[in-house]
Order: C-alpha cells, then structure tokens, then sequence
C-alpha cells in the first residue's frame, strides 16, 4: 500500500484533499526501480483545472507508454495547503508515487496562460528545486516548460532549463533518449542541455545572449556556441490519426471543470482572425480520420464511465467529417445517455440542426463570437463574419426553440473607435429585436441575451502583436460606453453586460510580449505574496504595479508602446511557419479594413505550406 505524503490529520484541515491523494482510475503506477527516467509532468493551477487539460492527458500516455518511463502527475496546490507545506517544509510531490518531484529526472511545466507564471515559482519553491536554472546542481532535476505560452518564453527563461516549441508527440522521444545516454556515460548537466539543443524545437535559455539598445528594445539574439541552431523550428504532428492518443484518459476522484471525455478531432483553424494567437501557431488545420475518432469514443467511455463527450477544436464546425462524427455519437449511444458536447461551432444552419440534434434546446443557450460590434471592426480583425451572418443564425436559433443568447466580443482592439464599442449594444438589440418579431406562440418565454467583453491583448506571432494597449481608465471608459448604450437600447431588459478587469488584462500583454527583463519583476511579486493571479480572489495589482517599480522596469513598455514594424520581438528566433512578412501584410490589410479569405478558399501565402498537409492549399500543389 502507497504511504501518502501527506497525514491524515493534513488532509483533513485542508479543502478537497482528494485533490493530493492520487490513486484515480486509469492513474499508471510502475515500479520505480525499473524504469530509467522519472517525468514529473505539472499544471501550475489547482487540481481541478489541471486535470481538465488535454495536452498533459496526452503526453502522460504517450510517456507512459514507454517501459523505461515512468510519468507522474503534479499540479499547485491549494492556498490552504501551500501555507502547511511551507511551514511544515513538506516537498512537493507527484500523485501517483508520492515521492517528491525533486527526485525526478524532469519537471515538465505547460504554460497555458500568462496568469499562471507566479504558480509556476510555486510549483519550483515547494518542490525544494531552486528557481534559477543557473543555481541548479548535477542531482536537481531539469526543468522544462512547453505549451502555448512557450512560444515567447523569454519572460520565464531565467527559471527554466529547457522549452519545447511545438507539439509534444514529435521529438520527445529523442529527447528522453539523449537523456538516457548522458545519464549512461554520466555526462555532466551542461553538456546534456548542449546536446538537447541541437534537437529541433528544444530550446536552451542558457545557450543564447541577448543583447539591447539603448531604447530598452533587442539588438541581437545570438547563440553563445557555435554548434547550436540561431533559431528554433516548431515541431508538427501531421499524421492526426496516427498520433499517440489516450484510450485510458485518468478518471478524477472530484468534479474537476472538463469532467467529461475529450475527443480532439482536429487541430489549428483555418480562418486566421488577426488578433488569434491559436489560429497562426498550430497552422496548419489537420484531421482526425473518422474512423479513427470512432474507436476512440467508444474505447475512451467505456473505460472512464463518463456519461459526456466533447469534441475539441478550435473550430469545430470546419471539421470535414462533423456530421458522420455527430450522427456516429448520438445512434451509438443513445441507450446509455451519453451527452455530446460541441464546442467552437459557427452558428449557421448546419451547426443548429447539429446541435439541436444533441441538446435540449430548452435548457442550453447558444454561444456567438462575433468579437466586434461593427462590420468594419469585424473587417479589420478579419473575423469572417457580416451582420447578415450573425442576425440570420440568431433568427434560425429563436424558430429552432432557443431563447438564450451568449455573446462574445472584445474592446480596445486596435484601429476601434467609440462608434465600433456603441455596436456591440445595438448588435444586442438588433438580436432580441429579432426574437420579438417571432409571434407569441412560436417563441420559449423571454429573450436572454448576455453580452461579455474582454479586453484585447496583443499576442506574440499575431498580426496585431505590433499593436499597443490601453490605460487601465481607458478600458474602464470602454466597458462604461457599451454599459451605457446597453441601457439606451429598447430591449434593454433583455440584456445583460459583464466585462472583464483591466488591471488583468495590462499585465497578461506585458508577459506575453515581454522579455527575460520581466523574469525579475515575476520574481519579486512572487516573493512579496502574489499566487494564483489568475482568480480574482487572489489578484492584487498593487503588488504588481509595486514589482515593476522596485525593479525598475517601466511596464508601460511592454504594454501602452505601439512597436516599431522592424524591432526584433524577443520571440523572433523561434520559427512557427507563419512567417513575419506575413503577418506584417496582415497588419497593413487590417489598417485598410481588408479581409483575408480562408484556408479553404484561396491561400494567403502564410508559409506554413512547408510542412506538406492538412488543408492548406498550397501545400498540395
């Protein structure tokens, strides 16, 4: 029997310790004495979110799969046990073995999102390992971090040894194996870092000088040895089908946010909106065969006894095979009541007749994300959507039964005006206004429109990422705006507004385009309190504001300042395929409000063509 790192008499004074036991369904176990590598695999966030992510669910089987590695699952924890476990010096440890991860081989950290940046110094602090890669020794374990937000790593190098850009199923195979070999031969820590960073896609901090201008910008990047790439080349699954995917996904113990089988039937999306982070870094789209996310539903309910499943993509409605998938899932398993869950559809005739197939149009609501209240906003973000588009959906949904209504848009987008944020109110109106027109006996009781705004933030490796933020007021100013004209409208009862913070959304644009200056002002934040930044009962922006001043950053550097087209961002040597020139078209045809067709209907020379497949056009040429 596993003796748990914790006592009892810990876990019951803290919340939810089902979150800290291990032992779940599906949860792999091996005999450490027999494997040769020890993979701590963390999600720095709580339990329950991390256990909702797709890609650590992944990689875990893949890396489990492999007879000489034993994978392990870490995630932050608690405030109320982090207090214990500082005060008690308790190390942080994996679930499945409970042994503590400074003990591994690797921590592997995925970067999902800017706000989780301070959790990841907590998951380094607690697991005794120190936070700077430079002050780790021969028998500390390396740490690597992947994910979206490791496509500008630059705010993070300091504390991490290694980055894999790109898509896990590639080369980490060959990485573990180098390990393997250095292990063998008993190579010191730096030479297995010089070794890994001759694999495309692995990235070494360490490896690379960077040196600035007077102006605070870069003025070069550079490899400190000869024998090491000056760029990093993303690393793409093509072959969907064929890729490792998980028939025996880990079952919770507690509800966790995606409680629910995850199908992922395709990836990247083929509609390049120009503020989409997403869409540009996992060009191309490729597909999953049907016949290949058949047998994966079936196997993958049966053993986790889950009663939903939830197809993921970007955009799911651009997935060839959805209808065969939908009418697949619902005759299969109508007599065990599974539910089918269809994220990211476009609402037109299609998607309803999908959905209505698989919800009960009483219950749910439909979610649109027209991003932009006005048409020449919607031009200018190249979301590929008229007023037409989104009015004639809306009217389909109302007669298919539906009355709740979900929209989506965001406020200080570049180029947007004050007439821009006043559409979003009146697209509202112009929504409800069509459910009323719908006689009385036709309609299901009261309109519910909810319309939600976040704040834009410029993402590295966009065509906006040369765009500048606003003031936290501004934003305050544009939310209160669409309040106001909200309460103007005729059917404004109907209606509901919220919006997103401002003071949030300043520092999420200085960490995504920062560089490894900001690793100090995460740092001092860190060490002055801040944690889970990313729930609202814990964000204290006074704290970061007071970060920036002690180190002596101006923040308004990273975010208000519009960038020059020809700075070199501190993501410029990393290689997506989506090349810069690209992207600086893109900038300009949103400056002229001119849109790009999508990937299916005529290429826009974006480069990803060089990796021959999926649905781009060009590439098939």
């Amino acid at each position: 029997m596993r003796k748990l790192a914790l006592s009892d008499e810990i876990l019951l004074s803290v919340e939810k310790p089902a979150r800290y036991i291990g032992g779940e369904i599906n949860a792999v176990v091996k005999d450490k004495k027999n494997v040769d590598i020890r993979f701590a695999m963390c999600f720095p966030d709580v339990y329950e979110i991390g256990m909702s992510h797709l890609g650590i669910q992944i990689l875990y089987d893949m890396f489990n799969k492999r007879d000489d590695v034993w994978c392990e699952r870490v995630y932050s924890p608690w405030v109320d046990l982090d207090r214990i476990m500082r005060k008690e010096q308790i190390p942080l440890f994996a679930l499945e073995s409970q042994d503590p991860i400074r003990d591994f081989d690797f921590v592997g950290i995925t970067l999902q999102y800017e706000m989780c940046y301070t959790n990841v110094l907590q998951i380094l602090d607690l697991g005794q390992i120190p936070l700077m890669s430079k002050d780790r020794g021969e028998n500390d374990p390396f740490v690597i971090g992947g994910g979206p937000c490791a496509y500008n790593p630059e705010p993070l190098a300091p504390f991490f040894d290694l980055f894999y850009i790109g898509e896990g199923e590639t080369v980490y195979d060959s990485l573990l194996n180098l390990y393997k070999d250095c292990k063998r031969e008993h190579l010191p820590r730096r030479e297995f870092l010089h070794q890994a960073a001759k694999i495309p896609g692995i990235y070494v901090p360490s490896l690379y000088k960077v040196t600035y201008k007077e102006d605070g910008t870069i003025q070069s990047f550079l490899p400190i040895e000869p024998d090491i790439p000056t760029a990093i080349e993303k690393q793409v699954v093509m072959d969907m089908t064929a890729s490792s995917y998980p028939e025996k996904p880990v079952v919770p113990f507690i509800k966790v946010t995606q409680d629910r089988v995850v199908l992922e039937i395709q990836r990247g999306c083929i509609r390049g909106c120009r503020f989409c982070q997403a869409g540009m870094i996992y060009r191309p789209t490729r597909e999953r065969s049907l016949q290949c996310l058949k047998e994966y539903a079936a196997k993958m309910l049966k053993n986790t006894g889950h009663e939903e499943i939830s197809l993921s993509s970007l955009s799911s409605s651009d997935y060839s095979e959805l209808k065969g998938l939908v009418t697949y899932l619902i005759e299969e398993f109508r007599s065990q009541n599974i539910n089918i869950s269809l994220p990211s559809l476009r609402i037109d005739a299609f998607s309803l007749d999908v959905m209505s197939k698989v919800q009960d149009v009483r219950k749910s609501s439909l979610t649109f994300a027209p991003e932009a209240g006005s048409q020449r906003m919607r031009d200018v973000i190249n979301k590929g959507l008229t007023e037409d588009d989104i009015l004639q959906g809306a009217e389909e949904a109302f007669h298919g039964g539906w009355n709740k209504v979900k929209l989506y848009f965001m406020l200080g987008l570049p180029l947007e005006t004050e007439e821009d944020r006043k559409a979003i109110a009146h697209l509202a109106d112009a929504i409800a206004r069509n459910y009323y027109e719908i006689s009385k006996e036709e309609r299901n009781g009261k309109c519910q429109i909810t319309v939600s705004t976040s704040f834009f933030v410029p993402k590295p490796f966009t065509p906006f990422q040369w765009a500048g933020m606003h003031p936290v007021e501004d934003y305050l100013g544009f939310a209160k705006t669409v309040n106001h004209e909200i309460k103007e409208m005729l059917n404004h009862k109907s209606i509901r507004y919220n919006w997103h913070q401002a003071d949030v959304t300043l520092l999420e644009g200085a960490f995504a385009r920062g560089d490894r200056k900001i690793a100090k002002v995460i740092l001092d934040a860190y060490r002055n309190g801040a944690l889970y930044d990313a729930w609202t009962e814990f964000w204290d922006y006074d704290r970061w504001l007071a970060a920036f001043e002690h180190v002596g950053i101006p923040m308004d550097f990273y975010t208000i300042r519009e960038r020059d087209e020809d700075e070199i961002f501190p993501w410029d040597f990393i290689h997506i395929g989506v090349t810069k020139e690209f992207l600086k078209k893109e900038w300009k045809k949103a400056h002229d409000e001119e849109i790009t067709p999508n990937c299916r209907q005529k290429c826009s020379g974006c480069g990803v063509s060089r990796y021959k497949g999926g649905v781009c056009i060009e590439s098939k040429g």
